[in-house]
C-alpha cells in the first residue's frame, strides 16, 4: 500500500515554487502500546482535579494555561491570546541558505520526513534534488505549520528529497556541561581497542540485521494471552564476574572476537591453518 501524505507544502527555491507532499519517515503504528484499565478490565477516563478546592473535578471549559514564573506563581493565558501568538500556518518551506550537511551535528535532528512532489511539481522537485547532489549541499529553511515555525534541513536522498526537522540552538544543551572524566590511556590499550573494532567492522549500515527483540517478546506474550496461556516469568540470571582491569577486559574481548571469527571459518580454512601451525612448529623444533 502506498504511503499516505500527512500534509502538503511548497518549497521556495529562489523564484521557483515547488509544491510538495510530506510523508512520515517513521512508522509509529508499528509500536506496541497499552491502555490503562481497572483491575476488572474497564477503560479508565482521565480527569483533572483542583487539590485546593476539595478535589473538585475541573471541566475543560474552565481550564486556562499558565506559565510558571516562580514557585506556584503563574502568568495566565486564554486560548485566544495564545492563538494570537502562534505562527500563521502557510505550509511554506522558505529556504534561507545552502550548507554542507556534514556541518549539522546529528543531535540537532529531531524528526525526519520524506518529501514527494505534489501536482505540477515533478520537474522543479527533480531539479532541486539534482542541484543539491551536484553541489554537495543541503537547504536550511523555515517551515510554518500547525501554528509553529520549524527549522528544517532539506537534503537529497537516493532519487528524492528528505526534510529533517531540527532543534533550535536553545533546545540543545552544550556538551561542554557534561563531565567527561580525566584519564590517561596505558600503552597498548588503544591498539587493542582498534583491533576489536576492526574485527567487528562493517562498511555498510544494515538495519535489517537487527530486530526489536522486546517488541517480538511482547507480541509473543500477547498471542499467548489471547490463546489462554499463562506467562512463565524468567528468573534473574546470576551476575557474571566482571573484569576490573581495562587492559584485561580488552584482551578478553579480543580473545572472544578471535574465537568467534575462528568459529565462522569454513572447515577447510581451519584445517589449513592447523596444518600451517604444525609445520611452523616442526621447523622451529628442527632449528633448535
Amino acid at each position: 500500500m502506498a504511503p499516505r501524505a500527512i500534509s502538503t507544502g511548497s518549497i521556495s527555491f529562489g523564484l521557483v515554487n515547488i509544491p510538495v507532499r510530506l510523508f512520515s519517515a517513521a512508522n509509529p503504528s508499528s509500536g506496541i502500546s497499552f491502555k490503562l484499565l481497572s483491575k476488572e478490565g474497564h477503560r479508565l477516563k482521565q480527569q483533572y482535579i483542583d487539590p485546593k478546592d476539595d478535589g473538585k473535578v475541573v471541566p475543560r471549559s474552565e481550564m486556562v494555561k499558565g506559565y510558571e514564573v516562580a514557585k506556584d506563581q503563574f502568568v495566565l493565558f486564554q486560548e485566544d491570546e495564545l492563538k494570537e501568538l502562534q505562527e500563521q500556518a502557510t505550509q511554506s518551506i522558505d529556504i534561507s541558505e545552502f550548507i554542507p550537511e556534514s556541518t549539522v551535528p546529528k543531535l540537532y535532528i529531531q524528526k525526519t520526513w520524506y518529501l514527494g512532489p505534489d501536482r505540477g511539481g515533478d520537474r522543479a522537485y527533480r531539479l532541486l534534488g539534482e542541484a543539491l547532489r551536484v553541489t554537495g549541499r543541503c537547504a536550511l529553511a523555515k517551515y510554518a505549520a500547525r501554528g509553529k515555525m520549524y527549522l528544517v534541513l532539506i537534503a537529497p536522498q537516493d532519487d528524492g528529497l528528505v526534510m529533517y526537522q531540527l532543534h533550535y540552538q536553545h533546545e540543545v544543551q552544550s556538551f561542554d556541561e557534561v563531565p567527561k572524566g580525566d584519564a590517561d590511556l596505558k600503552d597498548g590499550e588503544l591498539d587493542l581497542a582498534k583491533r576489536i573494532i576492526e574485527q567487528s567492522a562493517s562498511e555498510d549500515f544494515r538495519p535489517e540485521n537487527y530486530a526489536d527483540e522486546v517488541r517480538d517478546r511482547m507480541e509473543a506474550a500477547i498471542q499467548r494471552k489471547m490463546d489462554g496461556q499463562d506467562l512463565t516469568l524468567a528468573t534473574d540470571e546470576t551476575p557474571k564476574g566482571q573484569i576490573i582491569d581495562l587492559m584485561d577486559a580488552l584482551k578478553a574481548s579480543l580473545g572472544e572476537a578471535e574465537e568467534e571469527g575462528s568459529a565462522a571459518e569454513q572447515p577447510s580454512e581451519r584445517k589449513a591453518k592447523s596444518t600451517s601451525k604444525k609445520r611452523a612448529s616442526t621447523r622451529r623444533a628442527k632449528g633448535s
